[in-house]
């Protein structure tokens, strides 16, 4: 196997999609098994980098999870959907300013330089809803897959932001 940085993360990241990995000692055990000897503090910066997360697994325990690249939408195997969907919703509570739809575009405005946490939040959560969002310092464009779907979106994003006041 190649033993590049590249590779290797390749490698991490295959690891943790396709099992609960529980430790950062569980995941170089897995990767010694496959030829890959690597240091902890390698181990560290890698999992830094890939931005993996402990989330709660299905059977309750903290595993490893990284976010995927691209399209798809959420973490890989082993992660709660649930986590990612509170911390949306805690995120609107405190960084939306000002909701407004046209058509199939949500217009969320947030405080300066806010706006790129918020587009990563909504894009790593699950809303079938959103085909993607684009992110500047203080406005993140949603664009909806219903092309009158604005509307709809616009008042979950409310929505979330009215749930996180009330919490």
């Amino acid at each position: 196997m190649p033993t590049t940085k590249t590779a290797r993360q390749a490698r991490i990241t295959a690891l943790l999609a396709n099992r609960a990995v529980r430790s950062q000692a569980e995941l170089a055990s897995l990767l010694a098994a496959d030829g890959l000897n690597v240091g902890q503090a390698t181990l560290s910066r890698d999992l830094v980098e890939l931005r993996a997360v402990r989330v709660r697994g299905e059977d309750g325990g903290l595993v490893y999870a990284v976010p995927p690249e691209g399209g798809e939408r959420g973490v890989h195997a082993g992660s709660n959907q649930e986590l990612l969907d509170t911390r949306l919703v805690r995120l609107c509570g405190e960084l939306l300013v000002k909701v407004e739809a046209s058509g199939n575009i949500v217009v969320l405005r947030t405080p300066p330089g806010a706006a790129n946490f918020l587009a990563l939040a909504i894009d790593h959560s699950v809303m079938p809803s959103v085909l993607g969002t684009l992110a500047g310092d203080d406005t993140v464009m949603v664009i909806t897959r219903d092309p009158h779907g604005g509307d709809a979106v616009a008042r979950r994003f409310l929505q979330f932001a009215a749930e996180s006041a009330g919490a």
